[in-house]
């Protein structure tokens, strides 16, 4: 189909778009579980399509008593204040606060998925159509008069089925690898938690973290790591702009950007240091990461220290909690001190290697499905714009 038969359409012409709202929050009659209802927060993670239902649920007298709309599946979500451009699909009837700018795509002439593209493909340019001093929104006039290009239907479901696909293969990909690291870490709380390894005896010691089985130890975390943050160096973002390339640039908790050259070569263990450095349940914020990447100084940069595999860094971070050591009213922090002291169990070396020789290839798997999802992403981010201005026909 030649872009020639695209047509420009403003967003009004092939969506109806609603506004969200938030019930009074001090009344319990419009809280329940009856109604998904999402805010940003809930979207946070940006490479996910579906959405069915966010941290909290509103009553229908909830929905009734504010400026919310029950919106039905297959709903293009889009935020357009603090932040814009964050999108997902309704996989079921659900709705938004304020934050969001909801699309309903008109049955015959736009295609849900096809919208979530392209919305995808342009959220720099929606970004760009904010205003705002406190911070940036699109209001809905605004929404309503930008203009993009459509394909006729049966080109955008084409279009949408090619995108689709890849992130269904990288969605499995992540399911799997999350089973596989579920797998590893009930298998390293049996021998290390619970103490129910090969070849227990069921003697056991007093230790600063508890009863510990005899001929193990309590050391601290240094004993175990070695640390390279020394060789970290952060780049501004407009340096960042100026380096674009194929190499992941980390921060404290994810991937913030891609730049043309890399610091590590090889598997780490990221640690969270300033900003986002624990979860919900006290435990560190950690990123597995493996090939070239460059990371900025807002995150620690560790290995294994000989016998000790950074996967069992990783498994043994996994379950410890770190609460007690962050400092900072305004900026959370973990500095490297106090992470070296935090203390750990150190089994006997014999225990040690025979867990790792069962959790290596489990890892293996892992990072084999990783480089996969990581190759199928660059793909897809590749096909992105070129699908959706029409330089490939479909």
């Amino acid at each position: 189909m030649s872009s020639n038969e695209w047509r420009k359409y403003k967003l009004e012409e092939i969506a109806e778009i609603i506004g969200g709202g938030t019930p009074s929050t001090t009344n319990p009659d419009f809280w329940g579980e009856e109604i998904p209802w999402v805010t940003p927060r809930d979207l946070a993670s940006t490479d996910e399509r579906f959405i069915s239902c966010g941290e909290r649920n509103i009553t229908k007298k909830g929905l009734q008593n504010s400026s919310a709309r029950l919106l039905p599946a297959g709903t293009v979500l889009l935020t357009t204040r603090a932040p814009i451009g964050y999108l997902r699909i309704a996989l079921n009837p659900i709705c938004t606060n304020q934050g969001f700018k909801s699309l309903i795509p008109k049955a015959d002439i736009a295609d849900n998925q096809f919208l979530f593209y392209l919305l995808k493909n342009n959220v720099e340019y929606l970004k760009s159509v904010g205003v705002g001093t406190t911070f940036a929104e699109i209001s809905g006039s605004a929404l309503r008069q930008i203009e993009f290009q459509f394909p006729p239907l049966p080109t955008q479901r084409r279009i949408a089925e090619i995108l689709s696909a890849l992130d269904d293969k990288i969605e499995l990909n992540r399911q799997t690898n999350a089973t596989l690291e579920a797998i590893a870490q009930a298998i390293f709380k049996e021998w290390f938690v619970d103490f129910n390894f090969p070849g227990a005896t069921g003697e056991m010691v007093e230790s600063e973290l508890g009863l510990i089985p005899k001929g193990w130890r309590v050391g601290k975390l240094e004993e175990i790591v070695t640390n390279f943050d020394r060789k970290r160096v952060p780049l501004s973002s407009r340096e960042r702009e100026n380096r674009k390339g194929a190499f992941p640039y980390y921060g404290a908790a994810s991937i913030l950007d891609y730049v043309d050259d890399y610091i590590f070569d090889g598997v780490y263990l990221l640690m969270g240091e300033d900003g986002t450095v624990i979860t919900e349940d006290g435990k560190p914020v950690l990123q597995y990461v493996s090939g070239k990447f460059w990371v900025n100084n807002h995150t620690h940069v560790l290995q294994g220290k000989k016998p000790f595999s950074t996967e069992y860094v990783l498994l043994q971070l996994k379950n410890t909690n770190v609460k007690h050591i962050v400092t900072g009213a305004v900026q959370p922090k973990i500095n490297q001190g106090n992470m070296n002291e935090l203390p750990v169990v150190i089994p006997d070396e014999f225990t040690l290697l025979s867990f790792q020789d069962i959790i290596t290839p489990i890892f293996s798997n892992v990072l084999d499905t990783e480089q996969e999802t990581s190759i199928l992403t660059g793909i897809r981010d590749n096909l992105l714009p070129k699908l959706m201005n029409g330089e490939i026909e479909v």
